[in-house]
């Protein structure tokens, strides 16, 4: 028999966290309501196990989840280390009622359910600007405080209990943001409709289809405004109807759901579907008048005005103008003026260019985040030809993990064999960078490296070490390398210069980059 007990509500945790209500249970962690003794207030415990070999990687992720700070996302308090055989991460805790609860109900009037997606778009996106994503966003993960505030809860956790070993590359980064924004479109959809696209989720019904084709809300229950339907068909629609623009980041749907319209005049437009083949419709469903709105439904009147519409902006108004000032002959000739004035704009920077090639300023205030390499070269001044697989170059940015540059294969030693100091990597980045760190992906191990940054007046790809200064170096990297820059290296170009290689057979050494992702401002 074992001595280890499961935890159970009323045990203390850290000599300060006492266990009230376990929350739910999922892939391995649980999720407990605690009572924080020191500071006599309610807090959030996720807790795996330590011996799970997921342990180190969840906290790793909680910690990096940290650089997200919208107030819409329950904070990490804090991290504990293996506190009676469990990881732990606390969190804030929200006295809120989920949103699945109330779209059991009844759904949410239109101008509400804009309001609720939007402010959790604009959480996601400032997410998604630090390269933290969600992956599992669902009514049940958004809840609604009785004041009408928003959180989000659950960042983070799909990538904290991810397999071991697992390394994302930039197409999985890619892909895990295009999860989160049609999570987006199903959430608006299921505000407005009480059904979620494609499953049933959180006690909620699958949406119903035709032809294989998802209907749009205005089809499922009268009185969806138009804008809404709009916006849930050019997230969700492959291709949207009408020629719509598709809607593929969450600050653009944050952005497009603050301008829409209001719920007055809403007129059904769409046919009867009284002969429909989908014979759950909720326009068939008798009209239920609840007794009264659920919490969080209808807010106060006093909301926070970070809940209210958000006004025109300086260039909406400014776009109202010139429409405005477009109409009749002086269209044509403010349609010249500004056609002169592009041709002169055109003109100073093609002089600017050609005077000073630097790019824009470096925004400090901006966040760090992946920058795309413009191009990938090879960088070999001791060889015959000077070069090095030259063809192979563009596999190492191409972000796929089963392809790579590959150095020329050496004979009797890691060192190149003796006969060259290294042999490189250039990365172009198209323009002035600020670069913070980079993440390599190598074949074999273990491998050696310097990374050198070229000075800011070369805007052309260095062919030697001559204008380079080494901002880093490695000694004996595995196969995943994060490596941090000095603070300040702005450059156009950066180079990974191999100096050890591993052993592929015995007595022969080659290098391979497979992957490589840069982290910085532009």
């Amino acid at each position: 028999m074992t001595d280890r007990r499961s935890l159970a509500s009323g045990d203390i945790l850290a000599r300060r966290y006492e266990l009230h209500d376990l929350v739910n249970e999922r892939h391995g962690s649980t999720t407990w309501r605690a009572h924080d003794k020191i500071l006599n207030r309610n807090v959030g415990l996720e807790l795996i196990s330590s011996a799970d070999p997921r342990a180190d990687h969840f906290l790793q992720a909680a910690r990096e989840s940290t650089s997200v700070t919208d107030p819409r996302f329950l904070r990490v308090l804090d991290l504990i280390e293996d506190e009676q055989r469990h990881h732990l991460v606390v969190r804030e805790w929200a006295r809120a009622f989920p949103l699945d609860q109330l779209l059991a109900q009844s759904p949410l009037p239109n101008r509400r359910a804009a309001t609720v997606v939007a402010e959790v778009a604009e959480a996601m996106a400032h997410a998604h600007e630090r390269g933290v994503y969600h992956r599992r966003l669902t009514p049940h993960q958004v809840l609604l405080k009785q004041s009408g505030a928003v959180r989000v809860v659950g960042l983070g956790v799909a990538t904290a209990l991810a397999p071991v070993g697992h390394q994302d590359t930039l197409s999985d980064l890619q892909a895990y943001e295009q999860l989160d924004v049609q999570a987006l479109g199903k959430l608006l959809y299921a505000c407005v409709t009480s059904r979620w696209p494609g499953a049933h989720i959180d006690g909620l019904l699958a949406a119903p289809t035709e032809h294989g084709r998802l209907l749009r809300p205005r089809q499922v229950r009268a009185g969806v405004s138009r804008d809404i339907d709009t916006i849930a068909d050019r997230i969700l629609g492959t291709p949207p109807r009408h020629h719509e623009t598709p809607l593929r980041k969450a600050a653009d749907i944050a952005h497009t759901l603050r301008l829409s319209g209001e719920d007055d005049d809403v007129h059904d437009d769409q046919p009867s579907l009284a002969g429909a083949s989908s014979p759950d419709l909720l326009r068939l469903d008798p009209v239920i008048v609840p007794g009264g709105p659920p919490p969080g439904l209808e807010p106060p009147r006093r909301r926070p005005k970070a809940f209210e519409p958000a006004p025109p902006t300086t260039f909406e108004r400014g776009k109202q103008k010139a429409r405005r000032a477009a109409k009749g002959d002086r269209g044509l000739v403010l349609l010249g003026v500004a056609g002169a004035l592009v041709i002169l704009s055109l003109l100073g920077f093609l002089v600017s260019r050609s005077g000073n090639h630097a790019a824009d300023p470096i925004d400090q205030a901006s966040p760090v985040r992946v920058l795309p390499v413009q191009r990938a070269t090879d960088l070999d001044p001791q060889g015959d030809d000077g070069r090095e697989n030259r063809a192979q170059t563009p596999l190492a940015i191409d972000g796929l993990p089963d392809t790579g540059w590959q150095t020329s294969t050496y004979l009797g030693s890691a060192d190149l064999g003796g006969i060259k100091d290294g042999v490189g990597l250039v990365l172009d980045l198209g323009g002035l960078r600020e670069v913070d760190s980079l993440r390599l992906r190598l074949e074999g191990a273990p491998t050696s490296l310097v990374v050198y940054a070229a000075d800011q007046d070369v805007d052309r790809t260095p062919r030697s070490r001559r204008d380079l200064t080494s901002v880093a170096s490695v000694e004996a990297a595995g196969s995943d390398a994060s490596i941090s820059l000095k603070s300040g290296v702005v450059t156009r170009y950066v180079v990974v210069w191999l100096t050890s290689l591993p052993e592929v057979e015995p007595g022969t050494f080659r290098g391979e980059i497979k992957d490589v992702v840069v982290r910085g401002r532009s």
